[in-house]
């Protein structure tokens, strides 16, 4: 490779903080945070989870979600009960409101999205999107590699 060509990250970087820039004010008119959204991803597509493994799922620190889950909770998006088996864990289960919330923003943040992949010809937008999936489903481990020293 001749070296022309940016570097992934620096690619992805700025488009990301464009699109998540552009879903600050969606997500706003739907009541929720960057935060809730995640989370109400992450339950939408497996609906029971410990509070823990939905921390690890997501990437934040089990302290830091609290809040959040208190939010949603207390807007009837999800629900926590305890575990039976270890009364010191709790499950988080995704309401059908907070999966209605979670699909309404969605529709929205994709309508912005139809918009920008637009700008691609349909055949590069399909296999754009084809390549992401792929790459987003990577394990991080594979992405870092060994290091070269």
């Amino acid at each position: 490779m001749t070296g022309r060509q940016r570097d992934l990250a620096a690619m992805i970087a700025p488009l990301q903080r464009a699109l998540i820039a552009a879903e600050q004010p969606v997500l706003r008119a739907h009541g929720l945070s960057m935060w809730g959204y995640v989370v109400l991803n992450a339950l939408d597509s497996q609906p029971v989870r410990t509070q823990a493994a939905l921390a690890e799922f997501i990437g934040a620190d089990k302290s830091r979600i609290i809040g959040v889950l208190d939010e949603l909770e207390g807007n009837g998006l999800l629900e926590r009960t305890r575990d039976p088996a270890d009364r010191r864990a709790r499950f988080v289960t995704i309401t059908d409101e907070g999966r209605r919330k979670r699909r309404a923003a969605q529709t929205d943040i994709q309508r912005n999205e139809d918009r920008v992949l637009a700008h691609l010809a349909p055949a590069d937008r399909a296999a754009f999107l084809r390549a992401l999936e792929v790459l987003s489903t990577l394990p991080a481990t594979e992405i870092i590699g060994e290091r070269q020293t």
